[in-house]
């Protein structure tokens, strides 16, 4: 399996990729307005402005076979991390948040990450260290739950 950098000609496919696990495991919690929101942050257009706005992505790939997307904001909000159903239980999630998790300490991250994750997530990030905020919060229809990240940093 080959993991590298996203570009904006891959805005399609990790747009394809969201969009179907979102509806299927996500999006049916929320409120139409907000599954609606949810499926339009993940269009296209809008993974293509992340792209060019500074978003880190990185691809999980298989023969070129898209097995995984994970995405960074601001070098310390984990965005994205999708894994296509044939690849999960496989350690691509795991292997995308250990690129993701280096490039953002190598940017000068102080080792402190966040994510909003949805209830179907909070496992895999409890596993990554990851330690929820609060309770499920709804803004505007889109349900998630806060968690931070805190590595200690050795030099």
């Amino acid at each position: 399996m080959d993991i590298r950098a996203a570009t904006p000609d891959d805005a399609r496919r990790i747009s394809a990729l969201l969009r179907d696990l979102a509806g299927k495991y996500i999006a049916h919690e929320f409120s139409e307005e907000g599954a609606g929101r949810l499926l339009e942050s993940m269009s296209e257009v809008a993974i293509r402005s992340y792209l060019e706005s500074g978003y880190r992505y990185h691809l999980a790939e298989e023969n070129g076979e898209l097995a995984g997307v994970i995405a960074i904001r601001d070098n310390r909000h984990l965005y994205h991390l999708f894994v296509s159903e044939r690849f999960q239980s496989k350690g691509v999630a795991r292997r995308l948040w250990e690129v993701a998790k280096a490039a953002s300490l190598s940017a000068g991250n102080p080792g402190v990450f966040t994510v909003n994750s949805s209830r179907y997530a909070i496992g895999l990030y409890e596993k990554f260290g990851f330690v929820r905020q609060s309770e499920a919060v709804d803004v505007s229809g889109v349900i998630c739950i806060p968690m931070k990240l805190e590595s200690v940093i050795r030099e």
